[in-house]
């Protein structure tokens, strides 16, 4: 690739600031939360078609993806719900790359941790606020304007390029599960998630769980005739944070040294007990247990539950009443792209060539759409974004500008490579 053509990509970028900051204002402004994310895919519609891409554009049928093993939304109707898929088509005979970003976001929360509305795209210091920025529509912008800085420069690639804009990440991938079903597939894929330029060759994965603990019921005044379900569970807690020790203590890969818990078992929910003067006898637990891309899901649940069943080695009651352990909603694969594969050796060199200094390699510390894509989708995947990982869900959410253009910049580069530009077809500017 020549020095003029990477000048030129940097230019570009430079000189169409302006254009990139107001489609990621226009992206946050479009509230996407789950259930609301027809605005946002219309706008993004447009953008794909203006850039006389090939735009496929249909709400997933839920009742086919239900029958699929790894479907975990909770929905089931995904009316005014779209994907979007834009195609760029090679001249044929390079590598093709599913460029995946998800469209919707968490609810906002509390609106009084923010110092502003969370849909208001404001720019202050040179960041842009708003749910969504960082997680992740400010990564779908540097995507698109990847895309349109090659496209600026007259390039031809020989490689496809399939720009996903996808839903449901955020309650298990089922917008990149029906673009798979769909049968999109590439020899790699890249998502621009919140990795503050980071690379991501491996995601863990995750389940939810619920354990549901019993006691016996007994007058508050002879609390001692009862056994409280309540106190059981915080032995079951206990026994579950030995687990996640224990699960974690065995973790070897050089990736996982800057990442606390590499695993984490998330207790996110407790509810029980019917009465204040009375000794609960039931109460739920509800959480999220990581998974390793180095195990499959069934062996990881397969530990647990014989881990649940050794708490009656721990106290007789669960003997007696064993803790019933099942496995409910948001699931995200594992995934990984080996070290050496070509697209990792390829971003690396451009992210040095961009910006002059190595890479951080890291483990992703949270599930993202690509372990479908590994999996389901027979598509090694790498995660790599603008975004900042600390911000994802947080209130006043934001992104630096300055690292949307950074990242379009090292994708651009990562693009031509990959798809390898077709220099018998170049396009006159």
């Amino acid at each position: 690739m020549s020095t003029a053509i990477k000048e030129q990509l940097k230019q570009w970028l430079t000189e169409n600031q302006e254009r990139g900051i107001k489609l990621l204002q226009q992206f946050v402004q479009a509230k996407s939360t789950q259930g609301n994310e027809k605005g946002v895919q219309q706008l993004v519609r447009e953008e794909l078609q203006r850039m006389g891409l090939e735009v496929d554009v249909w709400e997933p049928d839920g009742r086919r993806l239900a029958e699929h093993p790894f479907f975990a939304s909770p929905r089931r109707e995904f009316s005014g719900s779209p994907n979007v898929v834009g195609v760029l088509k090679g001249t044929g005979g390079g590598r093709s790359i599913i460029l995946n970003g998800h469209v919707d976001v968490v609810p906002e929360g509390d609106l009084q941790k923010w110092e502003d509305d969370p849909y208001s795209g404001k720019i202050v210091d040179g960041k842009i606020y708003g749910r969504g920025t960082t997680d992740m529509k400010g990564g779908n912008v540097s995507l698109l304007l990847a895309l349109q800085a090659i496209q600026a420069l007259g390039i031809r690639l020989k490689g496809d390029i399939l720009f996903e804009s996808v839903i449901e990440e955020e309650s298990g991938g089922a917008g990149t599960l029906a673009a798979i079903l769909r049968g999109y597939r590439a020899d790699a894929a890249l998502i621009p998630e919140p990795t503050n330029l980071k690379i991501f060759p491996k995601q863990q994965g995750s389940m939810w769980f619920r354990i549901n603990v019993k006691g016996q019921s007994a007058h508050g005044g002879t609390r001692y005739e009862g056994v409280s379900a309540i106190e059981k569970s915080m032995s079951v807690m206990n026994h579950i944070l030995q687990l996640e020790k224990i699960r974690n203590e065995r973790v070897q890969d050089p990736l996982y040294n800057q990442i606390p818990i590499p695993f984490p078992i998330n207790i996110g929910k407790i509810s029980g007990g019917d009465w204040p003067s009375s000794v609960a006898d039931f109460v739920q637990i509800e959480g999220r247990i990581g998974v390793s891309p180095d195990e499959t899901m069934d062996e990881a649940k397969e530990e647990m539950e014989k881990w649940i069943g050794r708490l009656k080695e721990i106290d007789p009651w669960f003997e007696q009443s064993p803790p019933q352990l099942e496995w409910f909603g948001a699931r995200w694969l594992p995934g990984a792209i080996e070290q050496e594969h070509k697209l990792m050796k390829i971003l690396v060199e451009k992210f040095q060539e961009a910006l002059d200094e190595e890479p951080v390699i890291e483990a992703s510390p949270w599930g993202t759409d690509g372990g479908l894509l590994t999996a389901i989708g027979d598509t090694p995947t790498i995660v790599f974004g603008p975004g900042v990982t600390e911000l994802a869900h947080h209130s006043d959410e934001y992104i630096e500008i300055e690292k949307i253009f950074i990242a379009a910049e090292i994708i651009a580069l990562t693009l031509l490579e990959w798809c390898e530009i077709d220099n018998a077809n170049l396009i006159e500017n």
